[in-house]
């Protein structure tokens, strides 16, 4: 067996309602002053009030950094750290989506260190000690909360990834309340990402160890049988749950066994068009499944029997099939726009989305098949036509 390392966070609390009890787990680190990071949206929606009030209530000097933006731009994270530097912040907490868990990460190690976020992007740069850091998730999806990766847009609209274990929270929060709220459109894109994280985690040209594995298979199964249910019944709490679940078992696999050619496509596509990240992976999702099937044949053929256990006795090649058809047959279930040109891209914006993927080395070697600047751009002209064939 191949030697490997696993990472995770030391404490995980999963739990309906469990985010009432941030105050209680803030007080065993003995700060008075902390920095809630959030969005307009998830406080105007209420879910941060219980947390406030019991942070307050519990003595704490509360500031509140509610400015998050989707793909967070460089200059909102530099804001948010000078805001927890003035304050002279203890302790850094986060309810929300990715954008804000993965803000959060970064003002945590920014407010601590001094480093400038500049110097930090790529692997293992971020070496210094960091603020404590609580994240409770709002969405099922991305994963951000259990893994050491944070994700910024920069000023010429690259996305760039800080990846480090200073990034690891101390504490993963898993409140499947949190989630019941979220509008249908959102839940599946979420959800989606979340898959796709399973995916590329069980597929990846590194890294890929056998902790990965078990909890990418679980990941999906946990996923694939709920993601239709939340779709057309947000307030299912049971398979709300199901899906945070998965989310979070998906965000530790591709934590330690990282994403590779889906990722790296849909970046371009959130950072120039502003589409959602979980939406950007899901319009080029079956494409470069399809693209990858002559290297990852046989890895798709074991996750087959996830999706339908009838799959067992076909050959390999069947079973790899049918397992990127059970994906599209989600994404369309789901009402999952089906094309480039439904989310505003044009085909005269290919070319620029496929120079900018190739910029994403740090994901593209991970894919089981080499992507070449060719390759992406074919990638993306067959999602872009997609519209017709749906």
């Amino acid at each position: 067996m191949k030697p490997f390392t696993f990472q995770a966070p030391p404490n995980i609390l999963f739990e309906a309602g469990t985010s009432r009890k941030l105050a209680e787990i803030v007080a065993g680190y003995g700060v008075t002053r902390v920095l809630l990071v959030t969005d307009k949206g998830v406080r105007n929606a209420g879910l941060t009030r219980h947390a406030e009030k019991d942070l307050i209530d519990s003595g704490c000097e509360l500031t509140i950094f509610e400015d998050v933006e989707a793909d967070p731009p460089s200059h909102v994270i530099e804001r948010a750290v000078a805001l927890c530097r003035d304050k002279d912040i203890g302790l850094v907490a986060s309810i929300g989506g990715g954008s804000a868990l993965d803000t959060a990460k970064l003002v945590a190690y920014l407010a601590r260190t001094r480093d400038r976020l500049d110097d930090i992007y790529g692997v293992g740069l971020a070496r210094g000690e960091r603020l404590p850091l609580l994240l409770a998730p709002t969405t099922a999806g991305t994963g951000s909360e259990v893994t050491p990766i944070a994700i910024v847009t920069t000023p010429t609209t690259e996305k760039k990834g800080v990846v480090s274990p200073r990034l690891i929270p101390d504490w993963a929060i898993l409140d499947p309340e949190l989630t019941v709220g979220l509008p249908a459109h959102v839940t599946a894109a979420t959800g989606i990402d979340a898959m796709v994280h399973a995916i590329e985690a069980y597929t990846s040209r590194h890294k890929k160890n056998p902790m990965s594995d078990q909890l990418a298979r679980q990941a999906l199964a946990l996923l694939s049988a709920n993601i239709r249910i939340v779709c057309t019944d947000g307030s299912n709490l049971e398979a709300r749950s199901q899906m945070l679940l998965g989310s979070m078992l998906a965000g530790m696999a591709f934590a330690n066994s990282p994403v590779a050619a889906v990722h790296a496509l849909a970046y371009p596509i959130g950072a120039i068009f502003h589409v959602p990240h979980g939406l950007s992976n899901a319009l080029v999702l079956t494409q470069v499944l399809r693209f990858n099937l002559t290297e990852a044949e046989a890895l798709y053929a074991e996750l087959a029997p996830i999706f339908d256990p009838g799959t067992e006795g076909l050959s390999v090649s069947q079973r790899a099939r049918l397992f990127v058809d059970a994906i599209g047959a989600i994404c369309r279930d789901c009402k999952v726009p089906a094309s480039l040109a439904d989310v505003g891209i044009g085909s005269g914006d290919l070319k620029k989305l496929a120079e900018d993927a190739m910029k994403q080395t740090r994901l593209l070697v991970n894919n089981p098949r080499e992507v070449t600047f060719d390759d992406a751009l074919a990638i993306y002209t067959e999602a872009f036509g997609n519209r017709a064939a749906a």
